[in-house]
């Protein structure tokens, strides 16, 4: 559940759930609310339920639908359509790449994921603000 503390609401999608899980814990540790979905269908359940997710990470090969399509349905919907995507995967081809650079990606790992990369990618994305900042 977002609280007023945490820095920003993020969608994790991914079938395999032990993974989803793991990445959940770790950006909730750094302060981020995270939700999850198991496949496409769920995360644009998520979507309508959570609308002020500010960024998906998505894995890019799933059972029902990948990760491509999911970016292709946020691009179609104009209220979604500039939502930023963070793509996982661990069998990326370079058609793959061409359809993600077309798509506007933010950025693609490797799985398994290197979280230090990730953690200073969404630093930038989402600074973390200072206990300062929030007495002004």
């Amino acid at each position: 559940m977002p609280n007023a503390s945490s820095r920003q609401q993020i969608l994790l999608v991914d079938d395999e759930e032990d993974a989803l899980l793991e990445l959940a814990e770790l950006l909730e540790n750094e302060g981020f609310t995270c939700h999850t979905a198991t496949s496409v269908k769920v995360a644009l359940q998520q979507l309508t339920r959570y609308p002020d997710v500010g960024l998906v990470i998505t894995d890019l090969r799933m059972p029902e639908e990948s990760g491509i399509a999911l970016i292709q349905r946020l691009r179609d919907h104009t209220a979604r359509q500039h939502l930023p995507v963070i793509v996982m995967s661990g069998h990326a081809d370079l058609n793959d790449v061409s359809d993600l650079l077309r798509l506007q990606v933010l950025d693609l790992f490797r799985k398994p994921i290197y979280y230090a990369r990730l953690l200073e990618t969404l630093d930038n994305l989402f600074p973390k603000v200072s206990v300062q900042a929030l007495r002004r």
